[in-house]
Formats: C-alpha cells, structure tokens, sequence
C-alpha cells in the first residue's frame, strides 16, 4: 500500500498495515492482507463478496480490525461480512471505510455487516467514515448493520462519519432476546451540499431487553441529514432513543424519533433537539482569546466528543 492508503488506515482505524491481533484490509475491491489467531478465523465468502469472521466461544479480550480502504476514482465496492461471535465471548471489532477520490466519477463502498452475537457475548463495535482527494468526484457510503443478540448478550456501536463523504445511509436493525442489551453512539458532520440518513430499528423482544441510541451531529453549510430512529417494545423492556443536532449556516436537519410499545410492560422514552450555537458559549471562548472560528471549533469537538 502507497502512503496515501496508509494514512486512511490510521485515520479510520487506528492501525498500521500490519496491527496485532486479527485483521483483514480489503483494498480498492480485493484483500490487501490478512492475519488470523488461534480464537479468530477470517474466511473469503464463496458465494458473493465479502468475508466471515468467526470468533470462538470464551474469546476474551482480542480485536480484529476490517477497515476497506478505496483510492479508485470510478470504484463502486459492494461487501456482505458476517460476524459469529461465540458464546461468553468479549471482544472488539473496529471497521471503517475511508476513501481517497482524485478523480471525476464517483467512488462508493457499500457494507453489508451482519452480527450473530452469542449467549452472553459482549462485543464493542467502533466504524468510522471518512473521504477525501482532489477530484470532483463523489464519496458515497451506504452502510447496512444487522445485528441479532442472544440471550444475555451486550453490543455496543460506536460510528462516526468523520467528513467528506457526499452521500450516505445509514441503516441499522436490531433484534434483542432475553435480557440482551444495546448501546448505540452516533456521530456525524456534514457541510457543503452533502446529505446524510440515518435509520435505527431496534425490535426489543426479550423479557428484560434493553436499547439506548444516542446520535450527536452538526450539519454545517447547505447539507442536510435526516435521523429516524423506532424503538419497538415487544416484551418487558426498556428502550431510549435521543437525537442532538447543531445546525449551522444554511444547514438542515430532521429528527424523527419513534417508539411503540407492543407490552404494557414495555418503557420507553425519546427525545429530540436540535439548534444553534449559543452566542454566550462563543462570546465566553473569545474573551480567553480564540477568534470565532477558533470557538466554534471547540464547541463542535466538545459536542461530538
């Protein structure tokens, strides 16, 4: 890999070319390279594209990385991966997609990633979107999570789209057995004329299930992002969906929390918020010294932090 795919690497996952544990680098469509462990086995799809990551039963405390990094102008990247996490198994997975466009035409990934988490598994999941180049072409991701948790078992997400990516949706279903739980984190920036969707569906079918999605995002410019979020109680549960949103210049958001409850056991709270920067939090950082832009800054990092 040049420097260029490199530097996407450490951006969207933390990672040098060859990090310890288990990994696999899928570049411009094609594995770049992969390494596997004695509790993690990585496996090319045979029927369509994409890869398993199988991860034995008691696997405790290892990580594998999959990011996908596209430097093609003109390259459309479809993958399925499916995750099959072992029962008692606690371990994290980092994604990612960056893409690096010099080019006219667009360049898009698409992610398939479909979880079977085990009895009692605990798995923390950390995806991040970031693109960049020179061109006038467009980076587009459209990323599809399917998550299905056992009884007893806990996921938490952490996804963030970092910038430059012109188009996205981003779609994520869960569906929670007996006293599985999952915590959601989300975070997104936008600006120029980009848009970006997000649509959370969480079926809590479990006695004792639980759900918390939280999205945070600033849409900056003339871009415009769109959050859907249904909670859908099914049993004796618990369930919160929370969206907060700065908006900024001639930006535009939509917040469409939904929750139904299906049990008169079920609880269930949203909530929804969206506005400008306070003009007293800036003025206050500018008296310490910082221009405006330097304020605004500051707030933004705090908010998506």
């Amino acid at each position: 890999m040049n420097n260029t795919e490199l530097e996407l690497l450490k951006i969207i996952a933390d990672m040098s070319a060859s990090p310890d544990g288990a990994y696999n680098i899928r570049s411009n469509g094609k594995l770049a390279d992969r390494h596997v462990t004695e509790n993690i086995d990585i496996r090319t799809k045979t029927d369509k594209p994409g890869i398993d990551i199988i991860i034995k039963p008691d696997t405790k405390g290892e990580t594998v990385h999959i990011p996908v990094i596209i430097s093609e102008t003109g390259l459309k990247d479809l993958v399925y991966n499916d995750f099959i996490i072992g029962e008692n198994a606690d371990v994290t997975i980092v994604a990612g997609c960056g893409i690096h466009n010099c080019g006219e035409r667009e360049a898009r990934h698409d992610g398939i990633h479909t979880f079977f988490v085990g009895k009692n598994a605990k798995v923390k999941y950390i995806e991040k979107h970031y693109g960049d180049g020179d061109g006038n072409g467009e980076n587009n991701m459209n990323p599809t999570t399917i998550v299905n948790i056992a009884e007893g078992g806990y996921m938490e997400m952490e996804t963030a789209q970092i910038k430059g990516i012109d188009s996205t949706l981003r779609t994520t279903k869960a569906r929670l057995s007996d006293n599985a739980s999952i915590v959601i984190h989300e975070k997104i920036m936008t600006h120029g004329k980009q848009s970006a969707e997000t649509d959370f569906t969480v079926d809590l079918d479990g006695v004792n299930s639980g759900a918390n999605v939280i999205s945070r995002s600033v849409a900056k410019g003339d871009s415009r992002q769109r959050f859907l979020s249904k909670i859908n109680g099914n049993n004796i549960c618990s369930g919160h969906t929370e969206c907060d949103a700065i908006i900024m210049d001639n930006g535009k958001v939509s917040a469409v929390p939904e929750i139904t409850a299906n049990c008169i056991d079920a609880s269930l709270i949203h909530e929804a918020a969206i506005g400008k920067i306070a003009g007293d939090q800036l003025i206050k950082l500018m008296t310490l010294g910082l221009t405006e832009k330097e304020a605004e800054e500051q707030i933004i990092n705090g908010f998506l932090k």
